[in-house]
């Protein structure tokens, strides 16, 4: 394949927007749930504050959306990838690479991410787009085993 899959001709990337708020963290904890396999007893409310006062102030977010649905978002810096999740239905369409390969595009070259080790689909996902697994800890609120991983542009090559 050359390049996305059709689905994500469909999607619309911007930045961030305030309004968008509330659908975005619902669809990143439905996503997260869904990739982790576990539920999240944290008050939605909560994860709202989080996103809102630690989140979107130290990334650049931006949001994908269909039509006026949002089906992933992506928050990261010029060195790291903090958060990328596709809302659950709209898994394996594309929108995670259209969302990836801009943080890529923008880095300095090379990023660094963290994924449970037990989201088997996040993975094998990261993995495909040329990350390496660095380390593994388990220092996180969930106490699960995390897995950092790196990305390096080679040189030569985009993103």
């Amino acid at each position: 394949m050359t390049g996305p899959p059709p689905a994500a001709h469909a999607v619309r990337i911007a930045d961030y927007e305030p309004n968008d708020a509330r659908e975005l963290v619902a669809m990143w904890r439905a996503s997260f749930e869904h990739g982790v396999g576990i539920t999240d007893h944290h008050p939605l409310e909560d994860q709202l504050k989080f996103f809102l006062e630690q989140v979107v102030p130290n990334n650049r977010v931006r949001v994908a959306k269909k039509q006026a649905v949002i089906v992933g978002f992506i928050a990261s810096r010029s060195d790291s990838v903090s958060h990328l999740y596709v809302r659950v239905q709209n898994i394996g369409q594309g929108i995670g690479a259209l969302l990836l390969n801009l943080a890529k595009a923008e880095s300095a070259g090379s990023l660094w991410l963290y994924t449970f080790a037990q989201n088997q689909s996040a993975r094998h996902f990261y993995e495909k787009h040329g990350f390496k697994e660095l380390e593994r800890e388990s220092e996180n609120m969930w106490k699960l085993e995390a897995i950092k991983y790196v990305w390096i542009r080679e040189s030569g090559r985009g993103a």
